[in-house]
């Protein structure tokens, strides 16, 4: 390296600060409570080749771990050399390093003296995209039925978005929201703008040349961190096992396994022996794998000091099979793909505990609970999404936390003030701890959460997709496994089950009691601390008698 340390140190401190007020510029500007409130979007700064070098620590790791490969396929079609001042990037196709359609990625080129000299990228979950249905199409075959589809493109915000352009009025069209579908995706260029203008700064101050140097070593550090991480983890191979609860058709569970190969440096993860892909939309595309993969060696290698980029990735190997749940052939559906990704960050998880038993964490209610209401009247849709939270797995150093979001989402709690000021047709009338959900352990698991909805208007739809419904998430050495989650609707005198993977017609009057479950305990339960079993007990954390 021949820039100096003081001046790296500066510029990655500022490259990381640009990501960060750019997820700050998304959210606070951003229409829908999925974005604004619950914070379901990432941002970053690429290099002018497309690595990810600096990425939004605050928002969701799920979403910032495949920006590049998504890049690329863009990059592949219209490249970098071709790209002028207002040109963008824009894709949501899961096969093509998208998640699912709700993630629309933005990838805007930053100028200076007429070079580009890096990208800001905007990622966020749009509350609709068209499709089957409002919000969360839970009956489709295919993920064409999910929404619609922007394939890797490049388009001009000048010609094609703003003032009304073709583009803004093509996306509008497909949409039941199109007011705040389309103010997020403003938001989303507001948030690029700001980390260009961030960049361009640094350029002015320092020169092109020292920015994209600081860029490249930004890279190589975060892989020297992760491959000595790597190294101080005896050789060998570990594997672990979790599953799905099903896939909405059957009770059949969806096994996910890993073996984890280290060699020196190198870290291998292979997923040969996970479930084939299924009909439903619980299939996981690969880029949503390699996310997971990498936001679990990332939380457990490495501290907060190493930035989450590209050179995590060149420590670390992924496969998985080609037709499984976790790599699964198109034009499977993937709408629900977290639910898989979540056991393949549980599984390297349980694997890594075995390799670093330091390091190892009991498995958490570790699910997305994408929780859909919807209404049509007076010819206008409302749509209301949630993903709710649940509880940490314990350590062999401390509980788990309580009733918060999975270690992928990293959402935020939407308020319930805020949702009775934007929706009419429901209100929320609990909300609270669900104690003793938490596995026991000599530290516990985390709990997990009810929430109670209220229906009060006819012709309401529900829309679910959950998991560790019927299988809990396990403890560790010894710990006992967390409560699993529920969803039950009473209806007068009758209560209704909804599965984990529902659509439902609802009632006015209905009472929706949604709960989430907890995290698994850590060690025997009998070596817990009186101090802490008393301030449980004081708290009203334990389940009553």
């Amino acid at each position: 390296m021949t820039l100096n340390p003081v001046d790296q140190a500066v510029i990655s401190q500022a490259l990381l600060s640009a990501a960060r007020e750019m997820g700050i510029k998304l959210y606070r500007s951003a229409y829908s409570p999925i974005v604004r409130d619950g914070k379901d979007a990432s941002t970053g700064i690429l290099d002018a080749e497309g690595n990810a070098v600096a990425q939004s620590d605050e928002l969701i790791p799920m979403l910032v771990g495949s920006l590049s490969i998504t890049f690329r396929s863009c990059a592949a079609l219209y490249p970098v050399h071709t790209l002028k001042e207002g040109d963008f990037y824009i894709c949501n196709h899961p096969y093509h390093g998208a998640h699912h359609l709700q993630d629309i990625l933005i990838f805007v080129p930053i100028f200076h003296d007429g070079a580009i000299v890096g990208f800001s990228a905007a990622v966020a979950h749009h509350l609709d995209v068209g499709g089957g249905a409002p919000g969360l199409n839970s009956s489709a075959t295919d993920f064409y039925q999910e929404g619609l589809v922007i394939p890797p493109s490049k388009y001009n915000l000048t010609t094609d978005w703003n003032d009304e352009g073709p583009l803004r009025r093509f996306i509008g069209a497909n949409i039941r929201v199109p007011e705040q579908t389309l103010g997020d995706i403003d938001s989303q260029f507001a948030a690029c703008a700001v980390g260009a203008a961030r960049v361009t700064e640094m350029c002015d101050k320092y020169s092109a040349s020292t920015v994209r140097e600081a860029m490249a070593e930004m890279i190589a550090y975060t892989e020297r961190r992760v491959r000595a991480a790597i190294a101080a983890i005896p050789d060998g191979t570990y594997t672990a096992e979790d599953a799905v609860d099903d896939d909405g058709l059957t009770d059949k569970p969806l096994p996910v396994r890993v073996t984890l190969t280290v060699k020196g440096d190198d870290l291998h993860v292979d997923f040969a022996g996970t479930a084939p892909q299924v009909k439903t939309h619980m299939n996981a595309p690969f880029a949503s794998t390699v996310s997971a993969v990498l936001a679990c060696v990332k939380a457990v290698l490495t501290g907060g000091d190493v930035p989450f980029n590209e050179g995590a990735s060149r420590a670390v190997t992924i496969s998985a099979p080609k037709g499984s749940l976790l790599n699964p052939n198109p034009p499977a559906p993937v709408r629900a793909r977290m639910e898989a990704s979540f056991r393949a960050y549980d599984v390297v998880l349980k694997a890594l505990g075995q390799a670093n038993p330091d390091h190892a964490v009991a498995p958490g209610y570790d699910c997305t609970t994408g929780f859909c209401l919807s209404h049509l009247k007076d010819g206008r849709y409302r749509v209301f999404i949630e993903l709710r939270d649940g509880g940490y797995g314990a350590s062999p150093r401390n509980d788990g936390c309580d009733a918060v979001a999975g270690p992928l989402s990293n959402c935020t709690n939407t308020p319930v003030e805020q949702i009775d000021a934007d929706y009419d047709f429901f209100r929320i009338e609990a909300y609270a701890l669900r104690p003793g959900s938490g596995g026991a352990g000599q530290h516990r698991g985390g709990l997990g959460s009810v929430r109670a909805y209220r229906i009060l208007e006819e012709g309401v739809r529900l829309a679910i997709y959950a998991d560790r419904f019927r299988i809990p998430a396990p403890g560790m050495a010894g710990g006992g496994p967390g409560a699993v989650g529920s969803c039950i609707i009473h209806r007068g005198n009758e209560t209704i089950a909804v599965r984990s993977k529902d659509d439902v017609a609802l009632r006015k009057g209905d009472l929706i009691l949604l709960s989430s479950g907890g995290g698994g305990g850590y060690g025997d339960p009998a070596l817990r601390d009186a101090a802490d079993a008393a301030r449980d007990r004081q708290l009203g954390l334990l389940a009553a008698d």
